[in-house]
């Protein structure tokens, strides 16, 4: 049963979804402005050490923060798109259409 909403309630809802994603995005732009940072210091730290560069710049664990809060991320994009960001409209009809097929093909 679909629920019939006010213009006021469509404009609250609405209100609430773009400032979720305004938030995502924040989020994001962090992400990116900080871990870029960090990895930065790691690198240098690690040439301090008496590494090379290419040695500081590949090493993975000058790396493991981006991994571990973009799992965070990959939440909360989740959360802000939903599922469908993966798994939408389109993509059940095409496994629906390939289910029908394969059932076909066995009878």
């Amino acid at each position: 049963m679909e629920r019939e909403y006010t213009q006021e309630q469509k404009y609250i809802l609405a209100r609430k979804r773009i400032e979720k994603i305004g938030k995502f995005y924040k989020h994001l732009a962090v992400y990116l402005i900080v871990n870029t940072f960090l990895s930065a210091i790691f690198i240098v730290g690690d040439m301090n050490d008496g590494d090379t560069f290419s040695q500081a710049f590949y090493n993975y664990h000058n790396y493991k923060i981006w991994f571990y809060w973009g799992i965070g991320i990959a939440f909360q994009a989740i959360n802000t798109f939903g599922i469908s960001l993966l798994f939408n409209k389109e993509w059940e009809q095409r496994k629906v259409q390939q289910y029908l097929d394969e059932q076909n093909k066995n009878f």
